[in-house]
């Protein structure tokens, strides 16, 4: 397992491959479609819903142009507390300072909350080559790690698998991980949830160390919060004497105020529920109650080289909902294993190759990862405009330019195999400003029509051979227009 994926092929050819697997598709389409489904009539529960959506946005508007104000006011808050606030710039820095800190307590192994961030900067694997175990507690987490697989989804990570392929999973693994699963198991929802609950139980239990990411911090008082489901997390936050809590510099929000408005859009637009069933929030330590070590380790990875761009930068207001995912159409077609990173669907296509960059042909194909309908834009809770990042993104793997990497000032250099979309591109710039010549090229297009091929030679081939090539009309509609409308125009 990677947590990057790296080495993995381009999306169309990751792509290309999925959609032949009809049992991913027809798990793909009954999952999506019964969350999206939920999620709108909860959020038709709500007349305010455009102005929670609004302020959800301005918030993280404000917060991301007054970040360096707001993390050092954090961090003061976590010390006051009683906690121990670390920096990772990068995804290796990060994996040794939380290496460090469980080494130091002496344990072999860590129960953990879901976590993208530690996904993101591959934790696991790194805690596993010092020889640390961690243990995902989240169910389908815990699907994903004992079926040696990788997550396909932000907030259900098992999407792709079905109750049968999660019973033979559990019947075959749980056994080389701990508990095993209960003779006879079937593939019945209770079952499945009752062996996975005995065996995490002992690891709940037994484990001193717990690592964590989270939902928000709120600066205001340096309270860490979690929202989930299943109960796994507040194990993990309560029951180890050490906590730590790995989390993007950009989870970060105000006030305790600010909490109430995402504590409404988040729940809705994840799990299509009022509230969550188990929101839990610690500040620092205290005597008596909970871990008595808090370590918060905030992560950048790219992310202040991503606040640096006035467009891309909205992408940091994403609050992990996944709603976005839910009615993507090729995310329902193609997975999210295709997209080749912890962040899939329309959210990842504009993440991932922000915070990693688009030297790799993976990152420089993921803003090709959409038919831009806008339907991500529609649901986003924080209004992040997808399809604009998406062009935006798709300009720079084209015609590269400036950008910012590792904090310092770059020209990138266009994607290989683009010559042919920037030659057209150009010619395309260069007629529309020549009016005569856009004029006399559509009346050589219409009266030539009939000798058009079907489908385009060269490297327009790969973009023909799944498109209908659209026919020209036999008139210009600049020659309709004058036909039909100018000599009325010209007797006014």
């Amino acid at each position: 397992m990677s947590g990057t994926f790296v080495g993995m092929p381009a999306f169309p050819k990751a792509a290309h491959e999925a959609v032949r697997n009809t049992t991913l598709r027809a798990n793909l389409k009954h999952a999506t479609h019964t969350i999206r489904d939920k999620r709108a009539r909860a959020v038709a529960e709500l007349d305010d819903w455009a102005l929670l959506r609004e302020a959800g946005k301005q918030i993280k508007d404000h917060t991301l142009r007054h970040l360096d104000t707001y993390l050092v006011q954090l961090e003061e808050a976590v010390t006051a507390a009683g906690g121990i606030v670390h920096w990772a710039s990068d995804a290796d820095e990060a994996n040794r300072i939380v290496t460090r800190l469980v080494k130091e307590t002496g344990e072999t192994e860590v129960v953990k909350v879901k976590s993208m961030a530690t996904q993101e900067i591959g934790l696991n694997e790194a805690l596993e080559e010092a020889g640390i175990a961690a243990y995902e507690t989240d169910l389908a987490e815990l699907i994903v790690q004992l079926g040696h697989d990788r997550p396909s989804h932000i907030l259900v990570p098992a999407i792709h698998r079905n109750r049968g392929e999660i019973r033979d999973i559990f019947t075959k693994e749980m056994g080389q991980w701990g508990r095993p699963a209960p003779e006879g198991l079937t593939d019945t929802p209770a079952e499945l949830a009752e062996a996975a609950r005995l065996h995490l139980r002992e690891k709940f239990l037994r484990a001193k160390v717990g690592i964590s990411g989270a939902n928000f911090m709120v600066a205001e008082t340096g309270t860490l919060v979690v929202v989930e489901s299943e109960g796994n997390g507040r194990m993990c936050l309560t029951l180890p004497e050490t906590l730590i809590s790995v989390v993007g510099i950009e989870k970060i929000i105000p006030t305790w105020r600010d909490l109430e408005v995402f504590l409404q859009t988040l729940p809705r637009s994840s799990t299509a529920e009022r509230m969550n069933p188990y929101t839990s929030m610690w500040t620092g330590t205290t005597d008596t109650d909970g871990p008595q070590a808090f370590h918060l380790v905030l992560i950048d990875n790219g992310r202040t080289d991503t606040l640096a761009d006035e467009v891309g930068r909205q992408a940091l207001r994403c609050i992990r909902c996944s709603a976005c995912l839910n009615v993507c159409p090729v995310y329902e077609r193609a997975g999210g294993h295709a997209y080749g990173s912890v962040y899939p669907g329309p959210i990842g296509a504009i993440l991932s190759p922000q915070l990693r960059g688009t030297t790799s042909e993976i990152d420089a194909s993921l803003p090709y990862a959409s038919s831009l309908c806008g339907a991500c834009y529609e649901v986003c809770p924080v209004a992040i405009d997808i399809p604009e990042v998406l062009v935006h993104l798709r300009e720079r793997v084209v015609q590269g330019g400036p950008a910012t990497r590792q904090g310092n000032r770059v020209v990138l250099k266009p994607a290989k195999g683009h010559a042919a979309e920037r030659a057209a591109m150009r010619a395309a710039g260069w007629a529309f400003v020549h009016p005569g010549a856009l004029r006399a090229g559509q009346r050589v297009a219409s009266r030539t029509r009939r000798f058009h091929p079907r489908t385009l030679p060269g490297p327009g081939r790969a973009w023909s051979a799944t498109r209908d090539l659209p026919q020209v009309p036999a008139e210009p509609f600049r020659d309709w227009w004058q036909r039909t409308h100018g000599k009325k125009e010209s007797g006014k």
